[in-house]
């Protein structure tokens, strides 16, 4: 047996430990041959790999970032992409591709299975957002390094009387945001799934203030849309460059900005901002992650083997269980209402 394996996308915690799991799984139980591609589809494009053997995943489970390297590379945007992903598969002899990352390369993968190649997903995202799947590694991780940022604000914040403003990572859902926030303590939590006014928020913090909590924590992901004064219920993201990438996205951020300075003018105390930006996705992965990266990495070597290809293999419950990759990709996971209400519940 001969599987190809790569990352797409940005990197995340837990990648090397999906890396390690496939390398152990082919070659231990197998006896087969893993192939890396390097920077993601870039790597199957260009011919771009190297062998993977026992000694070259050694000591990669606590190491964030992948081993391979990633890129955003599209197939379907480059000139006889799907040809040439054909041609690199049948030179190499491959009998399976692990393809690791989120929608984007679950997309291209699952369009790559429709076109008759045998493709293997692993959903990888810090986001948590994608569908078919309870967690994805890499959140677990992302959520800790933030709820530990959070903790840290508490103590400045607090000693300055100052609201301080935390911007966290979630392009379309706000589950980083959600659950650090909940995780820390913060006093209002803002999220794309859920529009919101300036007035509203002034009025938490003022209401909180009002009580002799001369301090306020703010969390709001990168994706959730600024309200614009002219539209009710109506917002729009706010962005660091308006260019997009092979998949069309936009490169978010600087939300906190925008906002701190309408709190601040609302309500005259003082408002600082903390954008905690590449630090939630980079560094060592979590005991969580580690351990369900390497629980996906087996079971996808093992739907190559037993020639289950178009599948995804997701955590449901406890479970590992393969799902059809087509269904990662028909929707994003978003923050249900009854998590939401929860961390209402703590607002100001």
């Amino acid at each position: 047996m001969k599987v190809g394996i790569l990352t797409g996308g940005g990197d995340c915690p837990g990648l090397n430990a999906v890396i390690r799991a496939v390398v152990r799984r082919t070659i231990g139980k197998y006896g087969g041959e893993v192939i890396g591609f390097k920077y993601g589809w870039a790597g199957i494009l260009e011919g771009n790999y190297q062998t993977l053997g026992i000694n070259e995943v050694s000591g990669i489970l606590p190491r964030g970032g992948t081993i391979l390297g990633t890129s955003r590379t599209n197939v379907g945007r480059e000139e006889r992409g799907v040809e040439r992903v054909k041609e690199t598969f049948e030179r190499l002899e491959l009998d399976g591709l692990v393809a690791i990352g989120g929608e984007d390369t679950l997309g291209v993968g699952a369009q790559l299975y429709s076109e008759g190649l045998r493709v293997v997903g692993v959903p990888k995202t810090i986001d948590n957002d994608i569908n078919g799947t309870d967690f994805t590694f890499g959140f677990d991780t992302a959520v800790h390094i933030a709820t530990e940022a959070i903790d840290r604000l508490h103590t400045t914040a607090e000693s300055h009387n100052r609201v301080v403003v935390v911007e966290v990572m979630g392009r379309h859902t706000g589950w980083i945001a959600v659950k650090s926030g909940i995780a820390g303590g913060a006093d209002l939590i803002l999220i794309p799934e859920v529009p919101f006014s300036i007035d509203e928020v002034c009025d938490v913090i003022r209401k909180r203030h009002s009580r002799g909590k001369n301090f306020s924590i703010v969390v709001v992901a990168e994706g959730a849309e600024y309200p614009m004064e002219q539209e009710a219920d109506s917002g729009e993201l706010v962005l660091v460059e308006q260019e997009t990438d092979a998949f069309g996205h936009v490169r978010l951020g600087g939300i906190a900005n925008k906002l701190a300075h309408a709190i601040e003018h609302g309500t005259g105390f003082e408002t600082r901002v903390t954008v905690l930006g590449y630090t939630q996705r980079g560094g060592t992965p979590t005991a969580f992650d580690r351990v369900l990266g390497t629980r996906f990495g087996v079971m996808a070597a093992d739907l190559v083997h037993a020639e289950q290809f178009g599948k995804m293999v997701s955590l449901q419950g406890d479970r590992i269980v393969p799902v059809e990759m087509s269904h990662a990709t028909e929707c994003l996971k978003r923050v249900d209402s009854e998590l939401y209400e929860v961390a209402r519940t703590f607002f100001g």
